[in-house]
């Protein structure tokens, strides 16, 4: 054995002393499982010394006592600061004995299970040991406890408390930023995630605010920005869906302020965690709008083409229904591209290809609404009309309405129109169908 190991007490000769015979193997029991580091406390040892002479009411004291003194070196372990932003108590607690003066067994126990050193069970059945030593060993008129209460009272701290290890100490936010501004950042997604998932929530909202709040600014470093797009993804796996929503809609609180840098930050941090589905209609309409304008204003010049589809491909799924007839008719009319000559490429075949390689996934993302501005671009648009006269320009058309037949719910009125066009045989049914 190491010369470093501790050594558990040896409780066994006092316990021996306990009455009825066959409930001392249950206190031997429930004390071997005591953590080693904490099984020579003194208020444990004042417990077991009293019990075999009947003293069940200092027993219990005893025993709460030894609770409260292991939930504040877990907390100070853990992290004060976070204790005191949780409990709200001032002045903030900065020693152990601002525990003893100022913060009663509800604060702590709170305190606690807010902060992560203990769980949500254990927050409830400690209330109720604290009410056990509140009634037995807080009130001398109170009935007698008996040994078996003892017991369960000692069986509760020890497996919500005084088995449980050391919580691990939360990351301070102020240094962990600062840490981000410097080339010594750990870009290990392992260490930022361990750092990272224990975090409580009440320190999850604020380091994912704070992030956003750095990252939009006009100022931040390139260092910094490049390690929030790192971490940022890793929190919000493990960030609840309130909290994400709060975080993406300050996207909002950014538009009216006017600056066109911040604002973009802002709706890259929404891409940046994969959550533009949490932007407002506002937001989504401030974004989407321009770049489906200048689609549609832009047709057949591939360069706007494949930059525009390339930034609205972030946000399929998410068109606001009113935009989503131009979007449609761009995205259809972008695909088909167009049939011509050219003395530079042998192809008569012309389209955006950058484009054309995320219009099918676009797709992929229609709903009712979008069947129908696909639906209604094919009977009003003019210009695909003529276009897909072309052999290969109906076969283009034929591949998105695959997808958009397979999007359309069972009972969508457009079903037939999108079977035809899917069917190559009925290519003459089908543009006799969208002429009429």
């Amino acid at each position: 054995m190491s010369s470093n190991a501790i050594t558990k007490p040896d409780y066994s000769a006092e316990l021996a002393r306990i009455e009825p015979t066959e409930i001392r193997p249950l206190f031997i029991r429930a004390l071997a499982n005591v953590r080693p580091d904490i099984a020579d406390n003194p208020y444990i040892a004042e417990a077991v010394r009293v019990l075999p002479v009947g003293g069940y009411r200092s027993a219990i004291g005893s025993f709460w006592n030894a609770v409260v003194d292991d939930l504040r070196n877990k907390i100070t372990h853990r992290s004060l600061e976070l204790f005191n932003k949780a409990t709200k108590i001032s002045p903030p607690v900065k020693t152990y004995e601002d525990f003893q003066n100022r913060v009663n067994d509800d604060q702590l126990i709170d305190g606690a299970y807010q902060i992560g050193v203990i769980g949500w069970e254990a927050s409830k059945i400690l209330k109720h040991a604290k009410e056990t030593r509140h009634i037995f060993d807080g009130h001398p008129k109170s009935s007698d406890p008996s040994v078996l209460k003892v017991l369960v009272m000692m069986e509760d701290c020890i497996k919500y408390v005084l088995n449980e290890p050391y919580p691990v100490q939360i990351i301070d936010i102020d240094d962990y930023i600062a840490t981000m501004d410097s080339t010594d950042f750990d870009r290990s997604e392992i260490a930022a995630a361990n750092a990272l998932g224990e975090i409580p929530e009440v320190y999850k909202r604020e380091l994912i605010n704070r992030l956003f709040t750095v990252y939009i600014d006009q100022h931040a470093s390139s260092t910094i920005r490049s390690n929030i797009e790192f971490v940022a993804p890793i929190l919000w796996r493990v960030l609840p869906k309130d909290i994400k929503i709060q975080v993406v809609r300050r996207v909002d609180q950014e538009i009216p302020k006017g600056s066109t840098i911040t604002t973009k930050f802002a709706f890259e941090f929404a891409s940046l965690v994969g959550s533009n589905s949490y932007l407002s209609i506002t937001a989504r309409e401030y974004i989407i709008k321009p770049l489906v304008d200048e689609l549609k204003a832009n047709l057949d010049a591939w360069k706007v083409e494949n930059q525009c589809v390339s930034q609205l491909g972030t946000y399929a799924g998410q068109i606001p229904p009113g935009l989503v007839l131009d979007y449609v008719w761009s995205l259809t009319q972008t695909y088909v591209g167009y049939v011509g000559g050219s003395a530079q490429f042998s192809r008569t075949d012309f389209y955006a290809n950058g484009a054309a390689m995320h219009i099918p996934q676009m797709f992929e993302a229609f709903d009712d609404l979008a069947v129908d501005a696909f639906i209604e671009t094919l009977k009003s648009n003019k210009t695909l009309q003529v276009r897909i006269n072309t052999p290969r320009k109906l076969s283009r058309l034929r591949s998105l309405g695959n997808i958009a037949l397979e999007k359309a719910s069972a009972h969508h009125s457009a079903r037939p129109l999108l079977e035809l066009l899917a069917d190559p045989t009925k290519e003459p049914e089908f543009l006799r169908a969208i002429k009429s």
